[in-house]
């Protein structure tokens, strides 16, 4: 489940391109985490021969550890940054971006109900509602941001149950409220038509969504991802210097030590323990900071590997500036695409394909996004959601300052 989406972001070319690069990084982790999970309809071959089944197995694994849960977190942060340099533009521009982002907020989540129509595995909500976050936040200090943004990061929810099982070893929560509208997502999804596919989706599949995100801790750790990405814009890590190698490098080195004692604790304290309320939480708190730590992990190893090549990044890290200058677009088109490829009413190839055949699928779609991406970019500066995005962003107000518009 899975972004931020910038228009007309107005940085320095290398900036844009690095910023666009990351994001499409993380786009393709998505495209190739959601085709594994076929869409929220999980299903296998069980004729595939033993070696297939062990491959697929070793592929899974490996994009999972790599990916999952760092591709969302660090759209995220790129979330932030992108509402930090809409924030500054406009303020360069003598106007107060704060009204026109919550706007934006309502604008994305008309999107996300498009989205969910056909994929009940849609962010863009979430993200609408925690982007209200970054308009009160874009007053405070760096300090308190940075503050706020630890404790939200570090789940006090799941701690606060964590604790409780403790004291009450009779409680049992197993948070999982969201299971029951999976059971019939997959029904739908796995035997029904397009239509019912869509009624379903319409209220069940909103749930099924919403309850996870919530349950999976994504409502503390969106908007404190997205406090980061702003102090990030703040600070302008982004732009090369020796300064930011510094940071960089500093940022690369610790979070990858800090993966190894966190490793080590989300690994082998829960067969030490046998409480169903503590499995729940703790399976979300441990996770959810390891997976920063190794998203920071990366970020920083790509922006690193981005300077070492005169600000212009590796041909293959230009390659994805492309794909991700669409994200929006494309976030939603590999949806549609991904759903009929695997769902009952298209191909009907969820329990038909393993992981191995799921993977080439998902770098097919994603060569063709960016087929897609190259062809429009040649003649629009923006994808086409991203642009009626911005053309809805940017509807005139009576009595706003007309120099308020971006050109």
């Amino acid at each position: 489940m899975t972004p931020p989406f910038t228009a007309g972001v107005q940085l320095k070319s290398e900036r844009i391109q690095l910023v666009d690069a990351l994001r499409g990084l993380a786009l393709l982790a998505i495209v190739l985490l959601h085709n594994l999970e076929h869409y929220n309809l999980f299903g296998a071959p069980t004729s595939a021969p033993e070696w297939l089944q062990a491959l697929d197995r070793n592929v899974t694994d490996f994009i999972y550890f790599i990916f999952a849960g760092k591709a969302y977190a660090t759209f995220s942060l790129l979330f932030g940054l992108s509402f930090y340099i809409q924030m500054r533009n406009a303020r360069k521009r003598g106007c107060d971006f704060r009204a026109r982002f919550a706007w934006r907020m309502l604008i994305l989540a008309g999107f996300s109900q498009f989205h969910a129509l056909f994929y009940n595995g849609d962010i863009l909500l979430l993200y609408s509602v925690c982007g209200l976050i970054l308009i009160p936040a874009s007053s405070w200090s760096n300090r308190t941001v940075l503050t706020v943004a630890a404790i939200l990061m570090l789940q006090p929810y799941a701690w606060a149950k964590i604790i409780y099982s403790f004291i009450d070893p009779n409680y049992v929560d197993t948070n999982s409220l969201f299971a029951v509208y999976s059971e019939s997502a997959y029904q739908t999804g796995s035997t029904g038509t397009f239509l019912q596919t869509l009624a379903n989706n319409i209220w069940n599949g909103q749930l099924y969504s919403n309850f996870w995100q919530v349950e999976a801790g994504r409502i503390f750790q969106t908007p404190a991802l997205f406090l980061l990405g702003m102090w990030v814009g703040r600070k302008n890590f982004f732009e090369r210097n020796e300064t930011n190698l510094k940071f960089w490098r500093k940022a690369a080195f610790w979070s990858a030590v800090a993966l190894i004692p966190l490793f080590m604790l989300k690994t082998y304290i829960p067969p030490l323990v046998d409480n169903i309320t503590f499995h729940a939480y703790y399976g979300i708190a441990l996770p959810m900071v390891f997976n920063f730590f190794f998203m920071v992990t990366l970020v920083s190893v790509f922006t690193l590997l981005w300077f070492s090549r005169d600000n212009k990044g590796y041909r293959w890290q230009r390659t994805l500036v492309a794909y991700g200058r669409m994200s929006l677009t494309n976030y939603i088109f590999q949806s549609i695409i991904g759903v009929t490829v695997y769902y009952h009413y298209g191909l009907d190839l969820f329990d038909k394909v393993g992981a191995s055949v799921s993977v080439l699928i998902a770098f097919g779609i994603f060569s063709l996004q960016l087929m897609f991406s190259k062809w429009w970019l040649k003649s629009h500066q923006q994808g086409p959601l991203e642009y009626i995005w911005k053309r809805l962003t940017w509807i005139s107000f009576p009595g706003e300052k007309t120099q308020c518009k971006p050109i």
